[in-house]
């Protein structure tokens, strides 16, 4: 049954890039663009020649994007539907769709708005090449860091919500998570390299681009993985002597 929850993860996943490579080539791809024009025009007046362009932005914005795409929605939602298999029934007496759907908020929220919160997305042209590494360390610190908050949230959930009740629980360990979540941000370093003079719209328009994207692929997936689990679910229930696959 694992195995037929993972190809199930997988059709949802790749459907949600599809849905969110339609989205990006609308509302990310423009703004792709226009930051490239403002990088070249800045290098064309200081004087530097234009950078060699290994690939053309067509294949770029097309199959690469596509294929990119593809491959990180197959990838997450088989992510998606193993941690799909071992919550069912252990977190909470929620049916599949419902828990699909949680799941998939809740990893939106861990792995995308918390650490974009702190470190959002740029175009090109923003950035120094000499503090990628400090980028990408950071980036993945702050996503390393929200998962053990998301982690120590779920932990004091049960006790609370023993003694707070259903409601006040949920609430007090989502305080939690806020709490944990502050504190960490508040700690990690800024990096704050927008030139002075790049475009605030472009800027703007392309975060709610990437984070369009995001809200697209999570949804997609928490939303129609839940029916196609529930189906193999379904039929497993009919077939309690049947191979697990």
């Amino acid at each position: 049954m694992t195995g037929r929850l993972l190809s199930r993860g997988m059709i949802a996943g790749i459907a949600a890039a599809l849905l969110a490579f339609v989205f990006a080539r609308f509302f990310g791809e423009p703004q792709v663009n226009l930051a490239i024009a403002f990088e070249s025009a800045k290098d064309l007046a200081a004087g530097e020649p234009p950078e060699p362009e290994i690939i053309s932005r067509s294949i770029q914005a097309s199959f690469g994007l596509l294929t990119a795409a593809v491959m990180y929605g197959a990838a997450y939602g088989g992510i998606f539907a193993t941690i799909f298999a071992f919550a069912y029934g252990r977190v909470g007496r929620f049916s599949p769709r419902a828990l699909s759907a949680l799941l998939a908020a809740a990893a939106f929220v861990v792995f995308v708005l918390v650490p974009d919160l702190k470190y959002a997305p740029n175009p090109p042209a923003v950035g120094l090449p000499s503090t990628i590494g400090l980028r990408t360390g950071a980036y993945f610190g702050m996503i390393a860091l929200s998962l053990c908050a998301a982690a120590a949230s779920y932990m004091v959930s049960r006790p609370l919500i023993r003694r707070l009740g259903h409601w006040n629980g949920v609430l007090a360990s989502l305080g939690v998570f806020i709490i944990l979540v502050a504190a960490v941000q508040a700690g990690m370093p800024d990096i704050n390299e927008v030139p002075t003079d790049f475009p605030a719209t472009v800027l703007w328009r392309f975060r709610e681009a990437a984070l369009g994207m995001q809200i697209v692929l999570w949804a997609t997936i928490g939303l129609l993985f839940g029916p196609l689990a529930s189906r193999v679910l379904t039929a497993g229930a009919d077939k309690p002597f049947a191979r697990n696959g």
